[in-house]
């Protein structure tokens, strides 16, 4: 399969997965789409640091692993990846254009490869599956990620290999985000002081993860509620 057979599958998959006729997905994506929606979880997972980091250091450490995170997975991204593939969303690429569902009238910017949804929310999960070590957070932070994902294929503004070269990069941030820790902090990845059911073999509390995760389930339920008032605007 040569270059342009790629492509060309690459946009066909996104016009299969583009978008459909409800205004209720419509608004859902809307919602799970921006940036501050997702700010309760923020939050809680830097309630999740400091609760769990009795030392300052440490806890700086990890808060500039993650702000890291951002920057080397996003920021670089946009600056530099993006103007200098110039490769077209897929609402403004002139072959296909005018045939993405779009909402609202919202294409995006002009270039999109690759997604920075993509590689910012994979990096931050991925830091925190290696800095954590629940089985529970880590599967709630890769499906919040592949929504992230899945609602920019939804809007038409980045093709599914925008997507998969997104989640790559994320993965390779998050990992090296977390081994840069790893090594200043001078950690060993299973510590033996934690072998507990009540905390994870890196010492995060199960019940401080719950309160995690039950705030990423109430921003959800938060989003399918707006949503459904978006079907009246």
């Amino acid at each position: 399969m040569d270059w342009t057979s790629i492509i060309d599958l690459d946009k066909h998959l996104l016009l299969e997965l583009n978008g459909s006729s409800s205004l209720f997905l419509d608004g859902l994506v809307k919602t799970l789409t921006t940036a501050t929606t997702w700010i309760p979880l923020y939050v809680a997972l830097l309630y999740l640091v400091i609760k769990n980091n009795d030392s300052t250091k440490r806890t700086l450490m990890i808060v500039a692993g993650a702000l890291l995170c951002v920057f080397f997975a996003g920021s670089l991204d946009d600056m530099i990846v993006k103007p200098l593939v110039a490769r077209w969303r897929p609402g403004r690429d002139e072959e296909i254009g005018m045939m993405v569902d779009v909402v609202n009238g919202y294409r995006g910017g002009r270039f999109g490869f690759f997604s920075a949804h993509a590689s910012n929310t994979f990096s931050i999960a991925i830091f925190f599956c290696w800095l954590v070590r629940s089985k529970a957070l880590s599967i709630a932070m890769i499906l919040w990620s592949l929504v992230n994902c899945w609602t920019r294929i939804y809007l038409g503004v980045h093709y599914p290999g925008d997507i998969l070269c997104g989640l790559i990069w994320g993965f390779l941030v998050g990992t090296g985000m977390w081994y840069l820790y790893y090594r200043l902090n001078s950690l060993q990845v299973v510590n033996d002081n934690f072998v507990s059911t009540k905390y994870t073999s890196t010492g995060y509390s199960i019940r401080d993860i719950d309160v995690v995760i039950t705030i990423l389930l109430f921003t959800l339920i938060y989003a399918i509620l707006k949503s459904c008032f978006f079907i009246y605007v």
